[in-house]
């Protein structure tokens, strides 16, 4: 992913090291893993439907169980990469739920209602998809141009050279960057900002783990701040905003008034933390950020479209275009005026796309089957306790975030919370509706950072040498609990205010 960045070879490194650790394991593990995910798979696909307890059980409905199953195995076991998972369950569902799927096997008569195979594809191109390609192409036009090194200049300089105003600069900054660029890239440019910073600094002090944590924590925190921030937010605002399911017409702008301060507040107190585990032994560090906006008619261009679609985004309430179709916007001026070309196009993240795809097509699965209404009509969601559900919901999210990705994470959550939350009804509201609990959920898969192996900008902060696995334990866990405390609490009370 972008080749062409700042500390590319860091996330290709890190990249390389994690598919080798994780897909190329001693080989009775990876086969026992597949065995498992196999033999589960099979007994939910085969067992008797009333063993489940639904009323009305079809036979596809029992399927997309199976399939929802597989598919929470590989996420969670890690037996392939994540996007392979996704497509496999694409095609699983083609194959064996849909009206395009294996013949003797999709008779309606038989197997009851099935599902449109357009529809199962057109979950590739969900307007959620756009949001996230519109971000890509403009974080791949600004990293080309240069100007996210040259804002990085720009914004880095009030904050002088004093050592703890260089920690706070550094983790608003990346904060900031995370909101609108990749979290992965983001983290890459500023721990290659901060390499000459680090030869600055005494080894014997712990300036250094102070400030190559601020890039892991930043941004992380920092992707809650938009929609496009980090890919749970994206799937939260898709079920959200669902025309046939909650409707409730969230916008960026909505979404940013609320959630930009909560990062603000949060990367404050990540600023005063990390300055009381790790102090500074040096007073003044002098900061030298190489490169710098290019100069000519592409870079005027992408400054332009840049501001203007962050515009459109946050006014997005008074326009009446909402953030999936602004964010065509960057896509097309680029592609016109030559900015980006199909090389560019490359670089774009097309594996989170598939991941997230797939985890669409288990929604629409759900949904479309009858699975999702049967269940509700079985199950007394209604008795749930409001306030459990969001503990449980958030509680599940950031333990699983910590050890697989949080899109997988939010790809599996947030169907099932969608319409559990649509059977509660207004049992919801005591805390504000079913956005503070997809909200939340959204929130906790940010917080989830405790390991090396969390997220990666955690992994990349690692690999300088200067972290300890017990440093990032310790400032995680304290700032993973404190961002969900404050973050729920916002949440609920934005919904009971009716902001949500």
């Amino acid at each position: 992913m972008f080749h062409i960045y700042e500390g590319f070879h860091l996330v290709d490194a890190y990249h390389k090291m994690r598919h080798q650790r994780k897909y190329n394991p001693a080989g009775y593990k990876r086969v026992i893993k597949i065995a498992l995910v196999a033999f589960i798979t099979l007994f939910l696909w085969n067992m008797p439907a009333e063993w489940y307890g639904i009323q009305n059980l079809t036979v596809v409905q029992q399927r997309i169980i199976a399939i929802f199953a597989f598919a929470t195995l590989m996420w969670v076991l890690e037996v392939v990469s994540s996007w392979a998972t996704s497509v496999a369950i694409m095609v699983l569902m083609l194959l064996f739920c849909s009206d395009s799927g294996i013949a003797p096997m999709v008779n309606e008569e038989e197997v009851g209602k099935i599902l449109s195979h357009k529809g199962i594809m057109a979950t590739f191109a969900d307007p959620v998809i756009m949001l996230f390609i519109g971000g890509f192409v403009l974080a791949i036009a600004a990293t080309k141009t240069g100007l996210d090194a040259q804002l990085a200049k720009v914004l880095l300089k009030p904050f002088g050279t004093k050592s703890e105003m260089v920690l706070l600069g550094f983790l608003l900054v990346t904060g900031l960057f995370s909101m609108f660029v990749s979290n992965t890239a983001t983290a890459a440019m500023m721990l290659t900002f901060l390499t000459p910073v680090f030869r600055q600094l005494p080894p014997e002090g712990k300036g250094r783990i102070a400030l190559a944590m601020s890039i892991p924590v930043a941004a992380n925190l920092g992707g809650m701040g938009t929609p496009i921030g980090t890919p749970p937010n994206n799937i939260a605002l898709k079920y959200l905003n669902d025309p046939e399911g909650l409707n409730l017409g969230l916008g960026f702008g909505q979404w940013m008034m609320f959630m930009f301060p909560l990062v603000v507040v949060l990367l404050f107190i990540s600023w005063r933390m990390l300055l009381k585990f790790f102090p500074f032994t040096q007073k003044t560090v002098v900061l030298k950020i190489d490169g710098g906006m290019q100069k000519g008619f592409h870079s005027w261009v992408v400054i332009a479209t840049f501001f203007i679609t962050i515009a459109l985004w946050l006014s997005d309430q008074f326009t009446g275009i909402n953030a999936n179709t602004v964010a065509m916007i960057p896509f097309v001026v680029f592609a016109l005026t030559g900015v980006i070309n199909k090389r560019d196009l490359e670089q774009i993240n097309w594996s989170v796309i598939w991941m997230v795809a797939g985890g669409l097509a288990l929604g629409y699965g759900l949904n479309a089957s009858g699975l999702a209404a049967n269940a509700v009509e079985s199950i007394p969601f209604g008795e749930f306790s409001p306030l459990l559900i969001l503990l449980v919901g958030g509680g599940i999210c950031y333990l699983l975030s910590n050890f697989i990705s949080n899109s997988a994470t939010a790809s599996l959550l947030m169907p099932i919370l969608a319409f559990v939350c649509g059977a509660m009804g207004d049992k919801l509201d005591p805390i504000g509706g079913t956005g503070t609990v997809l909200i939340g959920v959204a929130i906790a898969a940010s917080s989830a950072m405790i390991l090396p192996i969390s997220t990666p900008p955690n992994a990349l902060a690692f690999s300088t040498g200067f972290i300890k696995q017990n440093d990032m334990v310790k400032v995680g866990a304290i700032m993973g609990i404190i961002a969900m405390v404050l973050g729920f609490g916002l949440v609920y009370l934005m919904g009971t205010l009716h902001v949500l």
